[in-house]
């Protein structure tokens, strides 16, 4: 099926590793133009070089979506090279993984800080070219934490139903100006994340028996982790133009983990 992204632009944010980089060659593979910006200089100099290569669909460029002036920046950028801005995938950003009695006034503000300005920053520099697209889609990489919070994750589970609540609002804001905004919703994502919490662990037990182990711990379905180009085939999904009547919703990418039916 043609998703009829070919020769669109599409800004993903936190496009480095993980869902994000599953995403960014999904959309090339689309033929898409994509620009992606990420903290780490030396992950996006790699992506540069392993998939700008032959072609001129890429750019990359080293932002913090905390920093309103470096994103606007950027998304200015991107929108002279390849001519306006069509979609934003706003994947920027990470887990913490405290209780409430772990975590400092200051965890609680820097996680809210990068959640909302993650979303934030990124939609305000790109909304002009967005409103002007004429197939604008927002789509905001959440957490199923959102709607079942996760007392080993207080901090980052109440951001994220914040970053739900708010992607709604947007969603009703933006519907005059076209801009379509939704949610995809993760579950355990096989990606550095868990591979680096897995070395930290020193459990003896291979990555395969330590994941299954993972996933009977957390409840999932399909007893599994996710992969990342499972939640790169839900946000392309939503930034077709095929998917125009959408907006407002969420899609739960989490092998059933899922126990909220909101």
């Amino acid at each position: 099926m043609d998703l009829g992204l070919a020769d669109r632009t599409i800004v993903v944010t936190g496009g480095s590793s993980g869902v994000g980089l599953a995403t960014v060659c999904a959309l090339l593979d689309e033929g898409a133009r994509v620009a992606t910006c990420g903290r780490d200089a030396d992950r996006l100099a790699k992506v540069a070089a392993e998939l700008g290569a032959g072609h001129d669909r890429l750019l990359t460029g080293v932002c913090d979506v905390r920093d309103a002036d470096a994103v606007r920046d950027f998304v200015r950028r991107t929108a002279e090279e390849f001519g306006g801005i069509d979609g934003l995938v706003n994947n920027a950003g990470q887990s913490r993984m405290k209780g409430l009695d772990d975590s400092t006034a200051e965890d609680w503000r820097d996680e809210l800080e990068l959640k909302f300005a993650g979303v934030l920053n990124p939609l305000q520099a790109a909304r002009p070219h967005l409103a002007a697209s004429g197939a604008a889609s927002v789509v905001n990489i959440n957490a199923v934490l959102a709607k079942q919070p996760e007392p080993r994750l207080i901090t980052t589970s109440a951001a994220r139903a914040g970053i739900l609540n708010l992607s709604k609002s947007l969603s009703a804001e933006l519907a005059g100006e076209g801009i379509r905004v939704n949610s995809v919703c993760l579950g355990l994502i096989d990606t550095g994340q868990w591979t680096r919490r897995y070395a930290a662990a020193d459990s003896g037990r291979s990555y395969e028996d330590w994941q299954a182990e993972l996933a009977a711990d957390r409840g999932i379905a399909l007893d599994r982790l996710g992969r990342a180009e499972e939640v790169a085939f839900a946000v392309l999904t939503l930034l077709s133009p095929l998917a125009s009547y959408i907006t407002g919703t969420s899609i739960d990418v989490c092998g059933g983990v899922g126990r909220s039916i909101l």
